[in-house]
């Protein structure tokens, strides 16, 4: 996935809403940002959200942790979440390497689309790491 084409949180996860897996928009795959793994350096752990689990957006999906701090993921969208990279916690260089291919955490059936209007495009989100780092 290109970083361009996702839809983004104010608390740096992506989400691509792919039209084609379910049928009508409805499968969302989530991950964080290379934004958020740089802020946070040297990963140690990662917690997966439940298959099964039902979210709204902003609920917390699992956390990271890093040498520094551990960090809440917030799922950008509301739904049950349907699959979990189950692959992640043991090879967490994805995250850094490939944040927006095989470093994804979860895919989730949205139940309610409109969360997705509160997302930023790819403009937005740069902009708001550039204030970030200022």
């Amino acid at each position: 996935m290109k970083p361009e084409e996702l839809k983004y949180a104010k608390t740096h996860e992506w989400v691509h809403v792919d039209s084609a897996e379910g049928g009508n928009g409805s499968m969302a795959t989530v991950g964080i940002s290379a934004f958020a793994v740089e802020a946070l350096t040297d990963l140690v752990f990662l917690e997966l959200p439940e298959i099964g689990k039902q979210v709204a957006a902003g609920d917390s999906l699992g956390e990271v942790e890093s040498v520094k701090a551990v960090s809440d993921i917030y799922s950008p969208v509301t739904g049950e979440v349907v699959q979990v990279n189950e692959e992640l916690p043991e090879a967490l260089q994805w995250l850094g390497e490939d944040p927006y291919g095989r470093g994804w955490i979860a895919k989730i059936r949205l139940g309610d689309a409109s969360a997705l209007e509160n997302l930023m495009d790819h403009t937005a989100y740069s902009k708001l790491c550039a204030d970030e780092e200022s």
